[in-house]
């Protein structure tokens, strides 16, 4: 006999995996968990005479040869098992580390489970009816919020659109989901807000909530989701006293707090996003143990957070450096001029340090087309409107929503001076992409290492050391980047400075030797290497000795830089500028990566544009519609 299992107080995402694999594995028994969420319970009352589901305690008792146990790691006993009963888990949540090396394993990473059998049915043309479709599409919908949770994969919205091919009625489905608290989940619901503790770590709100719920026979997730859309926190962790033990229920709402993590240290499991997990007291169970392990729990919990909290992101991350300021009393031909020159959209005004408004396109191109050429002051949206580099985004999000700023000016809070800006556009790719967008998310020191000669690294130790003296930023750019990602480093490359490239080179000559040639119109520097070689081995040894001939015959220092184009196949205008203003001047966005080279930053990747994606994809992507026409 084959049976088909799923976990206790199961929800619709268990339900319809149970379902799914029911129709997947012909003759395997899909079996009902004993304990069912209310909202189950009501759809299989009510439709249950139109699906296969068994109940435990009508199973033969014959025995088990094997378990498709689905949407769930922990295996309750029934009728029939043997120690000789194969066990394989279909799940998506991530593989528990006590999971016996004797099972068969399938994860698979989507926001419901039940998305994995409707591929399967979907892709071998297995015919369903509308109820069992409705209940499937519960299962997603339940698990996904209606496909509106961050975990949902574009796989979950496919899955839905096939069910609702298939005659899933979202009528039926929408009676079943998001039912009102019942009295007895009403009355812990309430001891529950009473007993509210709020912890602010590293920027985050994590609200933890406790109390007492022996007389509970309801699901408690319900009320955690309720709790969460109250209080609102960025992560909600939920302990109940129940017959069974003490439950632990997680909700986040940030990816810099992953509840599955901390779930998993109490024996449980989960997504990044909602968690759960039970814990036994070790010996006797009694209502002072239990309580004892509540408050435990609790303490071990705050002990946690600092660690498992990750920090949230900071405006410094993503904002842009050296932005151009506007004074009131610019004219808005000048300000017309200066938009057409660097595209930006909108310009932070200042008035002696102090930022008084922001002026933007629309309101210049508005002006110039009723012939008004009226000062900043007369255009500006006005306003203190500023973020320190320390805020996190979150806050950059309300500053935004409360203002219509889509340019925000950055303030050093202690120097009182505008030192960057942060836009709209920065903000979206950031909530959107998370940490992925950010500076600095992967590291390639190691490749870089491995990929160089022992005399170019330690040429390139010799470089680091003598920028950080002047304290100026340095990159390696472009093609060498694209070709250390794709495994096929080079062994030239050159040096990018956000700052005065001539002025390092010369500082590094006057160090090691060798001439330099420069280039000031364009900020660059040649250093003649050749000629010093054998010297400069001997000066960057440092372990052991190194090969002369490995040195490039010279080293190119640019300065990172904008250019401005008066007519086509024209020599450029070239301004000093931020590295992500240098990589933006690039063809293809497989060509903007940049890798910094200072220690503190050594190694960190720069993907302003989107080039380790396309990478990946194999896509060759213009990164604007004028990179072709300078």
């Amino acid at each position: 006999m084959q049976l088909i299992l799923t976990h206790d107080q199961a929800d619709f995402d268990a339900i319809g995996s149970l379902l799914g694999a029911a129709l997947i594995h012909e003759g395997a028994i899909p079996v009902l968990p004993s304990r069912l969420n209310r909202n189950v319970r009501a759809f299989q009352n009510l439709y249950g005479s139109e699906l296969p589901f068994v109940d435990q305690k009508d199973l033969s008792g014959d025995p088990v040869e094997s378990i498709i146990l689905v949407d769930t790691q922990s295996l309750v006993t029934v009728k029939g098992m043997r120690r000789s009963t194969r066990i394989r888990v279909i799940d998506h949540h991530h593989k528990r580390a006590d999971i016996s090396p004797d099972w068969q394993f399938s994860m698979d990473n989507t926001g419901a489970c039940t998305t994995l059998f409707i591929e399967h049915i979907r892709d071998h043309n297995a015919g369903i009816n509308p109820i069992q479709a409705t209940l499937l599409m519960l299962g997603i919908y339940e698990d996904t919020g209606s496909l509106t949770y961050a975990s949902t994969t574009a796989r979950d919205v496919r899955a839905a659109a096939y069910l609702m091919d298939q005659g899933a009625s979202l009528k039926i489905a929408a009676n079943f989901l998001n039912p009102p608290l019942s009295a007895s989940q009403r009355l812990l619901y309430d001891r529950l807000l009473a007993s509210a503790e709020t912890h602010h770590i590293h920027g985050h709100t994590v609200t933890i909530v406790s109390g007492h719920g022996e007389d509970m026979d309801e699901e408690i997730s319900s009320v955690a989701h309720k709790l969460r859309d109250l209080l609102d926190p960025d992560a909600l962790f939920v302990l109940v006293i129940t017959r069974d033990g003490v439950r632990l229920i997680a909700r986040s709402t940030s990816d810099r707090i992953n509840v599955a993590r901390i779930a998993r240290i109490f024996g449980g499991g989960g997504h990044e996003r909602a968690s759960a997990a039970l814990l036994h007291p070790t010996g006797e169970v009694a209502p002072d143990t239990l309580a004892q392990l509540l408050e435990d729990t609790k303490r071990q919990l705050e002990k946690l957070f600092p660690d498992m909290v990750q920090p949230s992101i900071r405006v410094r991350k993503i904002m842009s450096h050296r932005p151009l300021l506007i004074a009131p009393d610019t004219s808005a031909q000048e300000a017309l001029s200066l938009m057409q020159k660097y595209g930006y959209e909108g310009y932070p005004v200042v008035d002696n340090g102090r930022v008084v408004g922001l002026l933007n396109r629309r309101a210049v191109d508005r002006a110039i087309s009723h012939r008004l050429n009226l000062p900043t002051s007369s255009l500006m949206e006005a306003g203190e409107v500023t973020v320190s580099p320390d805020d996190p985004i979150d806050h950059l999000q309300d500053i935004m929503t409360s203002t219509g700023w889509g340019q925000v000016p950055v303030v050093d809070p202690e120097k009182k001076q505008v030192i960057g800006i942060v836009t709209r556009t920065d903000l979206l790719k950031t909530l959107h992409q998370g940490e992925a967008s950010l500076p600095g998310h992967i590291n390639l020191a190691g490749k870089l290492k491995n990929s160089l000669s022992p005399a170019r690294n330690a040429l390139l130790q010799g470089i680091r050391e003598q920028a950080e003296k002047l304290h100026l930023p340095i990159y390696i750019v472009g093609g060498f980047v694209r070709d250390l990602l794709l495994g096929h480093p080079g062994e030239d490359f050159d040096i990018v400075v956000e700052g005065d490239a001539i002025r390092l080179a010369h500082f590094i000559s006057q160090q090691y030797g060798g001439r330099v040639v420069t280039h000031s119109r364009f900020g660059t520097a040649k250093w003649q290497i050749k000629e010093i070689a054998e010297q400069l081995a001997i000066q960057l040894a440092v372990e052991e000795s190194l090969d002369a001939r490995e040195f490039p015959d010279f080293l190119d220092f640019i300065s990172a830089r904008t250019e401005f184009y008066e007519y086509p196949t024209a020599l450029p205008t070239v301004e000093r500028s931020s590295i992500k203003l240098d990589l933006h001047r690039r063809d293809f966005t497989i060509n903007t990566m940049a890798m910094r080279l200072n220690s503190r930053h050594h190694g960190e990747l720069y993907d302003f544009w989107g080039g380790l994606a396309d990478l990946k994809q194999k896509r060759i992507r213009v990164l604007h519609s004028l990179s072709f026409v300078d």
